[in-house]
């Protein structure tokens, strides 16, 4: 389908709606994307941006953007959580998903995008809070100051609590998994450098890894507790509780943990993934299709595929109603599998005694005899590229 002339709406000016902005401008279309901050930023962590992710930016021309503003990945390091010992060290290096695998700070990310965004002369409307949206043949996206706006198409891009997607899909209840997570960056005063350092403990790890030129570090923390906190990364708690959960982790992660001055805390809760991606003239996409844990690293990963496969769909459908059909017939089943990866995936780092030690035992001799199999188990995520499908 010719998208010259098509008018959409993208409701979010994150990840999604910049990148969904960006690939269906240049396939013709003329985009306006609503905001509804008072500009276009973040101010989140780190992100890992694997080659899935990559082959989007690179499509668009992004990829040089990404390499000067982050740190390529050189391996992933599992390690005991008392004195920082290595159980089990994957060197990317040695295989083609290193080449493409960065560590980016969340705001360099949406920088990036917002400024290819304005260089591609796409409309961005700030302060446009969302009420509620209408799917339909005509779609109408209301706002809170009373004013309505559409289009051929509206994209809700609008993350977690989606007005796009309350449209046509029951919002479902999200459950608590009886986990939250600590984000906070520090200084690389320790020189660490640019590997997945993941410190394994009881019913908790951590994860750091550096950022920009290597000046910052990216912590997270995550802690298995029935006491829940709310859901969403951006909410204030002292550093002194992280510290405490995290009071017997020693070496490296001692000395990162002591450095924190500033921190979020988040719940980790489960949200189904959206039975419907669309209905009428309207879509969805990124964490308002399918929110997921972080313990695969894939929220951006996804984002950057939807919005890219949005886009193809569209322009190989001969209408809009079965561009959207096959959207979602493309992205669906691959966002229920990751999704269940990251879900599954957070309890190898949580053992306790006595399983702790003969698992670690076998990391190490998956690592000596089986190093490419421990790298490649998580190819059909890493490998995959939207971009070079038909």
């Amino acid at each position: 389908m010719e998208l010259k002339g098509q008018r959409i709406t993208i409701i979010g000016g994150g990840i999604g709606g910049l990148t969904s902005a960006l690939v269906l401008q240049q396939r013709g279309a003329s985009v306006t994307v609503l905001e509804q901050a008072e500009a276009i930023s973040e101010v989140g962590a780190g992100l890992q941006i694997s080659p899935n992710g990559v082959a989007v930016l690179k499509a668009l021309g992004l990829h040089d953007d990404l390499a000067w503003r982050s740190q390529r990945a050189r391996a992933v390091v599992l390690r005991h959580h008392k004195h920082g010992q290595q159980v089990l060290r994957l060197d990317l290096d040695q295989y083609s998903v290193g080449q493409n695998f960065y560590f980016v700070h969340r705001s360099d990310l949406i920088s990036i995008l917002a400024d290819a965004v304005r260089r591609a002369g796409i409309q961005v409307r700030l302060l446009q809070k969302v009420d509620r949206v209408e799917a339909g043949t005509s779609p109408v996206v209301h706002l809170s100051n009373g004013a309505q706006c559409g289009g051929d198409l509206v994209v809700g891009a609008d993350g977690l609590h989606s007005k796009a997607r309350k449209a046509f899909n029951d919002p479902g209840q999200p459950f608590f998994t009886g986990q939250v997570a600590w984000r906070a960056t520090v200084p690389n005063v320790l020189n660490l450098p640019p590997e997945a350092q993941i410190f394994m403990g009881s019913k908790r790890h951590l994860v750091a890894y550096p950022l920009r030129d290597g000046s910052l570090v990216n912590i997270v923390a995550v802690q298995e507790r029935s006491e829940w906190a709310d859901e969403g990364w951006n909410h204030t708690d002292d550093p002194a509780n992280l510290r405490d959960a995290f009071r017997n982790f020693g070496g490296t992660a001692a000395g990162l943990l002591s450095a924190v001055e500033d921190v979020r805390l988040w719940g980790l809760f489960r949200h189904p993934v959206a039975k419907n991606w669309h209905q009428g003239r309207v879509a969805i996409l990124g964490d308002a299709a399918h929110p997921t844990l972080p313990f695969m690293a894939q929220g951006a990963n996804l984002a950057l595929e939807d919005a890219w496969v949005l886009g193809a769909s569209l322009a190989s459908a001969d209408t809009i109603d079965s561009g959207l059909g096959l959207y979602q017939q493309q992205r669906r089943d691959r966002a229920v599998k990751v999704v269940a990866a990251a879900s599954k995936n957070a309890w190898k780092y949580h053992l306790r005694a006595p399983l702790a030690w003969p698992a670690h035992q076998l990391l190490k001799l998956g690592g000596r005899f089986a190093p490419q199999r421990m790298v490649s188990q998580f190819d059909w995520i890493y490998q995959h590229d939207v971009t070079a499908q038909p």
